[in-house]
Parts: C-alpha cells; structure tokens; sequence
C-alpha cells in the first residue's frame, strides 16, 4: 500500500437513502466501484446552482391571470359584457408570462445528451 499512486483517503458518512442511491448510480455508471465512480463525478461531474426568482415571479404573474380570468367571468355572467380594459389587461400579463418564459429558458444550460 505503501506503492499506492493515491494517497489521499476521503471518509464520509451516509444515510441508508444516500447509501441506495449510490451503489444505484455506480451500478447504472458500469463502473467497477465506488471510488472510481465517484473520482469520475469529482473530475467530470456537474454541479448546477440554481434560480428559481424567474419561476416564482412566473407562478405569480399566472396567478394574477387567473384571479382576472375570474373576475371578468363574474362580470360577463352578471352583465353579459365584455369590457376593452379587463381583455387588454389580460393581454398584457399573458405578454409578461411568455417573456417571463423565455428568459427563464434562454437562461438553462445547455444539455447535450
């Protein structure tokens, strides 16, 4: 052991669930074990950092679609008109969700699989 070419040990401790999940993705890797596995996942590997502030303001913005959906619904049940107003208020938010989409699409990383 002395000839070893890594020296380096790394102990780590796992739960039962991180445990399975490992020897699953070491056993769909064909890898031959674990320490090569994870050696490739440190030399190889990905980690993404990601935003979701673009995708709560998305979930808000087709909220409030909703909301005015509902309310020009009661209007035109109660009084059978359509008014300018409430169809280009829509208008301009269902704008801001499709912008609000692709910006948050321009924004993922490209995944070549």
């Amino acid at each position: 052991m002395a000839n070893r070419e890594r020296k380096n040990e790394l102990k780590i401790y796992l739960s039962d669930d991180e445990q399975y999940i490992l020897e699953q993705k070491v056993k769909a890797s064909g890898m031959r074990d674990k320490s090569s596995f994870l050696r490739h996942q440190i030399l190889y590997g990905y980690v993404y950092d990601l935003d979701y502030s673009d995708l709560r303001e998305y979930n808000t913005t087709l909220g409030r679609i909703s909301n005015n959906l509902n309310q020009i619904a009661k209007r035109m049940n109660a009084t059978g008109n359509i008014y300018a107003a409430d169809v280009k208020q829509v208008k301009e938010l269902m704008k801001k969700v499709w912008d609000t989409q692709k910006s948050m699409l321009s924004k993922q990383p490209y995944m070549k699989l």
